[in-house]
């Protein structure tokens, strides 16, 4: 099998990627900004927002109301594990929450302008990154000024993070391409993340479930990656990477059939929208 008229064409779509960086950028931008339009204090929300919801977690959760962490002595443990938590489901429920109505959204532009469509999963996957940039950059400036900023373990947030985002950006490419020929996609994805909010321990440590509920919650592969960043936050902990293999292939494998799906049924879905 020749498959190098295949390997142009992927190269031919990264080179149209490069070449529309500009108009990614600036779409992303123009998002950001469109948030707080209007609004007297504009972009400072980003950062009053987040700010805010550290403050209840850290000081709300651990210090008026007691919250405690079993086997942790830190008056503040549950609140930077909660932290730890809420922030990274938070990007991971944001793009996957964002990705099913993509191309439904911008189906005026699809339609009018000339430009690669791969660029608008692009687009979503740096506006969402954005977001988290700075409600993270946050939290970790929180932890540096109560001393309790992790050391060099903090640069495993990068890679699980890498890992756990292109695993959705594949499957909302996959999700948002249904979706434009079946509109119900995205209301199943909203209720699906509700759940699945709850089967992760998110606000609730592993070990305080009962065997059979446990072994449950860590079939669910969101549950490695959050626990990961906890230990992160909490103990100083590098995670365990040999654990993160069937992670690695879910990932290439959500990335492939996403943009494969996509391709092939690219050219029906202006007829569609």
């Amino acid at each position: 099998m020749n498959s190098g008229p295949l390997i142009r064409s992927q190269v031919d779509r990264l080179q149209a990627l490069w070449r529309y960086r500009g108009f990614v950028f600036s779409m992303v931008w123009r998002e950001f900004r469109g948030n707080y339009l209007g609004s007297l204090l504009g972009s400072v929300w980003s950062i009053l927002n987040p700010m805010a919801m550290i403050f209840i977690y850290t000081v709300i959760f651990s210090k008026i109301m007691r919250a405690k962490l079993p086997g942790v002595a830190d008056t503040m443990g549950y609140g930077m594990f909660v932290c730890s938590g809420v922030i990274t489901w938070g990007f991971f429920s944001d793009l996957l929450g964002r990705c099913p109505k993509m191309f439904v959204e911008n189906a005026t532009l699809l339609k009018k302008v000339n430009f690669p469509r791969t660029t608008l999963p692009l687009i979503v996957f740096f506006s969402s990154a954005l977001n988290f940039l700075i409600i993270f950059g946050i939290f970790m400036a929180f932890l540096l000024l109560t001393g309790r900023l992790p050391g060099m373990t903090i640069l495993a947030f990068v890679p699980l993070l890498c890992l756990q985002q292109l695993f959705v950006l594949g499957a909302g490419v996959f999700l948002g391409t249904l979706n434009v020929f079946f509109r119900d996609v995205t209301h199943i994805v909203s209720i699906v993340l509700q759940f699945w909010f709850w089967f992760t321990p998110v606000v609730y440590p592993l070990n305080i479930l009962p065997p059979g509920a446990r072994r449950l919650v860590e079939l669910n592969p969101m549950t490695r990656f959050v626990t990961s960043y906890q230990q992160i936050v909490l103990y100083n902990q590098w995670p365990q990477w040999s654990r993160f293999g069937w992670h690695m292939v879910g990932a290439l494998l959500a990335l492939g059939i996403g943009f494969v799906v996509f391709q092939r049924l690219s050219g029906e879905m202006v007829d569609e929208l």
